[in-house]
């Protein structure tokens, strides 16, 4: 990796980071556990239209490690990995599926895998069908505020800089 191409991708895990933390010091939005807009996940989907897979899932692995240490626990980073990983792992194929024209379509995807990801975090390490209880809430949950993440990317992509890297 160059050393222009390390410095951009640093400058969007610090946007991310900066995005995340400011998100944390909001009260929360809804009395149901996990639930928020994921605002972080603009830069992902900005990553994915303007750069690769490997270049987005760099940057989200390292925001989510840096974030868990700077605010979380360690099961806060498991959640976060599992519904990072997910989301990833659907926005992708969505973005080049909608030739990257629709990121609103993508964050909803991504929001909807995200929230399912983290759902069967929980189950996995509660062993406890109880937390299913929140699916109903939380996937339609997921597509709303994917959408408005994706959104909010759609219309940041059109005012941030462009680097070729």
């Amino acid at each position: 990796m160059n050393t222009k191409k390390l410095t951009v991708l640093g400058l969007y895990a610090t946007l991310s980071l900066a995005i995340y933390a400011a998100e944390s010091a909001l009260p929360p939005l809804a009395p149901i556990p996990g639930f928020k807009l994921g605002l972080a996940n603009i830069i992902t989907i900005i990553l994915l239209h303007r750069y690769s897979f490997r270049d987005a899932a760099l940057v989200l692995t390292v925001r989510i490690l840096l974030s868990a240490m700077l605010f979380g626990q360690v099961l806060s980073l498991l959640y976060s990995l599992a519904g990072g990983i997910c989301s990833l792992s659907v926005m992708y194929p969505v973005s080049r599926l909608l030739q990257k024209k629709l990121p609103p379509l993508t964050g909803a995807m991504g929001g909807l895998a995200h929230n399912a990801g983290q759902l069967l975090a929980a189950f996995l390490i509660t062993a406890t069908p109880g937390v299913l209880a929140y699916l109903p809430l939380l996937l339609p949950a997921g597509i709303l505020t994917g959408l408005f993440t994706g959104l909010c990317a759609w219309l940041a992509d059109k005012y941030l800089p462009r680097q070729a890297i």
